[in-house]
């Protein structure tokens, strides 16, 4: 794992997530659910898994970050995580948006867009495709997954990042985070990740971890990144495949420590 923060940054934003233990509100696939709740465990923060409209003005009072994911939509959920995401705005509680298959049709593209501008979001972090598809919706992307490389949408990134005003994150083989004019990059992480369902989606509950515990964005969303990569990289070094990989990488998260980076 290569990444452009320094070691000391890396350590002290894991130490802060896991004194601070922070509560991390998540609206989120159904997918990833489970998946984001043990890695957020893990790594030290508490999870909250809630999307019902009536109730988020007070879930999000309590809350560390707000983390919003669209991969499974319907109009109910749209209307809290807008809700959700206002009332998070208001207190100036960090916001993560997943755009999660934008591109893949005109719904997940605008409404991705509308959350965007109604909850101005700490950070936005997404997969090449759907980073570019939120600059020209003429892009397309294969479903959720990208079609596209994290460097070809760099430049995307970049313009996302100075017209919104959040720090944007492009996953992919190399990690950019960009606030439009600094950009970090994190390299290594293991193929293998690509292959376990809801991997990308936890990457943005951790985000929303150190978001909450690290009051840079950008260094909280490189720290995030960073984690994600030396996690998958110890795991795969002993999963077998797919499903042992998993379970090894929440293991590698819960040991990860500021002393054995």
């Amino acid at each position: 794992m290569k990444t452009t923060i320094s070691k000391e940054e890396l350590q002290g934003s894991i130490a802060a997530v896991r004194s601070l233990s922070p509560l991390v509100h998540n609206i989120t696939n159904y997918v990833a659910m489970n998946n984001s709740a043990n890695a957020l465990l893990a790594i030290g923060a508490s999870p909250v898994m809630a999307h019902w409209r009536d109730e988020m003005e007070e879930m999000t009072s309590i809350a560390g970050a707000l983390v919003i994911n669209i991969g499974t939509l319907d109009e109910q959920w749209i209307e809290g995580m807008k809700a959700a995401g206002q009332a998070a705005s208001r207190r100036g509680t960090p916001i993560v948006i997943d755009p999660v298959g934008a591109g893949a049709t005109s719904q997940r593209t605008a409404t991705a867009l509308e959350l965007i501008a109604l909850t101005h979001p700490t950070i936005i972090r997404g997969n090449g495709s759907e980073i570019m598809a939120l600059v020209n919706a003429d892009i397309k992307s294969k479903g959720v997954d990208s079609s596209a490389s994290s460097h070809d949408a760099l430049s995307a990134a970049e313009s996302l990042a100075k017209s919104t005003g959040a720090v944007v994150v492009i996953s992919g083989e190399v990690d950019y985070i960009t606030d439009g004019t600094t950009t970090h990059t994190v390299e290594g992480g293991n193929p293998i990740m690509t292959a376990v369902t809801g991997m990308g989606c936890t990457a943005t509950a951790i985000v929303g971890a150190f978001a909450a515990a690290n009051k840079n964005p950008l260094v909280a969303a490189t720290a995030a990144m960073a984690v994600m990569s030396l996690a998958g990289e110890r795991a795969a070094a002993y999963a077998k495949g797919s499903g042992s990989m998993q379970v090894a990488f929440l293991d590698e998260l819960y040991n990860l420590t500021p002393e054995n980076i």
